[in-house]
């Protein structure tokens, strides 16, 4: 057999192995992506529950704030200052009943600060857009530790 018929008839062999180097190619390019973005949600969910650690709160599952707040913040930093994310940022700071019963109160300015810090960490471009409201609420010392 000659050299020139052996690699004619094994042209199949050397398609399929350039067609096999392209696909973990472009496998290996995705797959580099993915643990490139889930490297930087890790490092924010880090920094975010070692913030967390030194409010004086419990150390939160960096897996769910992971999931939760991606690299980008989540729905926390989509607009963090509009009208209703506002109030619906402030039903939150209320008594907890609902419908009538519902009324304002005077919140925990550590746990009011926890969405600041949010922002601060994953979008701080629009964490002035909410600074001065937050610092205009009433807060107190309301939550035992």
């Amino acid at each position: 057999m000659s050299p020139t018929r052996f690699a004619s008839e094994h042209r199949w062999l050397y398609a399929g192995a350039v067609v096999l180097l392209v696909v973990l190619a472009v496998i290996g390019v995705v797959q580099y992506d993915k643990v490139k973005t889930g490297n930087v949600a890790s490092e924010k969910a880090n920094k975010l529950a070692d913030a967390a650690v030194a409010a004086g709160y419990p150390r939160p599952d960096t897996g769910t704030i992971k999931r939760t707040l991606g690299t980008d913040g989540g729905n926390v930093c989509d607009d963090p200052a509009s009208a209703l994310k506002s109030a619906l940022w402030k039903t939150n700071v209320s008594n907890g009943a609902a419908f009538v019963g519902q009324r304002p109160v005077i919140g925990d300015g550590r746990s009011i600060r926890a969405e600041a810090k949010i922002l601060e960490i994953y979008c701080p471009d629009k964490l002035h857009k909410i600074q001065d409201r937050i610092d205009d609420l009433k807060t107190d010392t309301t939550v035992r530790r």
